[in-house]
């Protein structure tokens, strides 16, 4: 498979205007080739908002299917080799059987996510909850996934928690967090010296007054009490209005408390809408700081990359590939920042040749590189359009149909 020759062509031009920029061609597709982004199993399924779930035709019913989905996104892209999962909404008898099942498909089982937030008894909290009985039974549901971690192969915990209160004088705001950093405290002791911690915060939602957990620094507070392994979880949907998510992201590498990210986009609040959607720009500007931060940290440098989103009216599939594509793009473009230029429009305190660099990369197609990235992975130049011609929905939605 080779390139068309127009593509070919804009290929070539884009490398040799890298290559007079003095950026190393070979290191940004090298970089692109190793790209991985973790795809959620609830990802696949139906799904909906607070009003109703919307369900569309040959969506997997169960986690093999989820997988079998997953596996088909990974042919398609070939940077989405694992796969996060969800208890209990993925619950199984025999997690060797998933993980074998996995293994047959081409891809792995990644981030293990309990779930304490929809049971009854946690309509007021999990590990803030007043009553220990509560308490107790999220540390089981903590526990119960990391038993699942280690028959899967996992080596990350992912937590979120819904706790909080939607009501001033509902609870002691200092009671609730002593709960957590006790609970948390437990959970992190039961983990292995090679497996991690993400923690994961949100502002609001479904707690409307306050959020037990509610922004980095609390996030980051918990974790440097818990431990080295103990990272923070970005979601892009979980701040207030205008925060500079860049900033904290470039922050919190420069602690070394930064674990991962869950990808998505909103325009007002946890919209869970597809990356770049809304503000490629700050996408892109987030993945220009993780580069930068990789260049810094070398050997030292560990994010995971997951998605997080609610693909409420797309089709499930062609959202998932459409949001790695956009990442694949996002990161391509950070990748071709001329750092060398930034740094000395920085030292010379040159602020618009600093901003007119980012742009300039930003502004940048890079649609060629990335179909040439593509044909060296041996994976479709357009993994959409390959999709679509691939006739996978239609025989899901016949082979799924079947079983209903």
């Amino acid at each position: 498979m080779v390139l068309a020759l127009d593509s070919r062509r804009a290929y070539e031009v884009l490398a040799e205007t890298l290559e007079a920029r003095g950026i190393d061609l070979e290191w940004v597709k090298s970089e692109l080739k190793a790209q991985e982004v973790e795809t959620p199993s609830w990802g696949y399924a139906d799904s909906g908002t607070r009003f109703g779930v919307f369900k569309q035709p040959g969506v997997p019913r169960n986690v093999f299917e989820k997988f079998e989905d997953a596996a088909h996104v990974h042919r398609m892209t070939g940077v989405c080799p694992s796969v996060a999962i969800h208890i209990p909404w993925d619950y199984l008898t025999d997690w060797r059987e998933l993980k074998e099942f996995a293994d047959d498909k081409g891809v792995r089982i990644g981030a293990v996510n309990p779930n304490v937030f929809e049971e009854q008894i946690y309509k007021l909290g999990s590990f803030g909850n007043e009553d220990p009985a509560i308490r107790q039974a999220a540390l089981e549901r903590h526990f119960e996934c990391i038993q699942v971690m280690r028959d899967t192969g996992s080596k990350s915990l992912s937590c979120w928690y819904a706790d909080g209160t939607n009501y001033p004088g509902q609870a002691s705001f200092v009671r609730r967090k002593r709960s957590f950093e006790e609970c948390l405290g437990q959970v992190y002791a039961r983990l292995a010296g090679d497996e991690r911690m993400f923690i994961e915060y949100k502002l609001f939602e479904p707690a409307f007054y306050h959020t037990d957990i509610a922004d980095w620094g609390m996030a980051t507070g918990f974790c440097r009490k818990l431990g080295e392994r103990a990272k923070v979880l970005v979601d892009l949907g979980h701040h207030a209005q205008g925060v500079n998510i860049e900033h904290l992201v470039a922050w919190m590498l420069d602690e070394g408390t930064l674990g991962g990210f869950h990808f998505n986009n909103r325009k007002y609040a946890d919209d869970d809408l597809t990356v770049s959607s809304i503000n490629p720009y700050e996408v892109f500007l987030i993945y220009s700081e993780l580069v930068e931060g990789k260049i810094r940290l070398g050997s030292g440098f560990q994010v995971d990359y997951l998605i997080d989103q609610s693909h409420n009216i797309k089709p499930k599939i062609e959202a998932m590939i459409q949001t790695l594509m956009n990442l694949q793009t996002a990161f391509a473009k950070a990748l071709i920042v001329n750092r060398t230029r930034l740094a000395e429009a920085r030292e010379g305190q040159d602020v618009v040749e600093a901003e007119r660099t980012l742009v300039e990369a930003f502004n940048a197609d890079v649609e060629p590189l990335l179909r040439q990235v593509r044909i060296e992975m041996d994976r479709p130049e357009d993994p959409l359009a390959a999709h679509r011609r691939s006739g996978y929905l239609e025989k899901a939605i016949a082979e799924r149909s079947k079983r209903s």
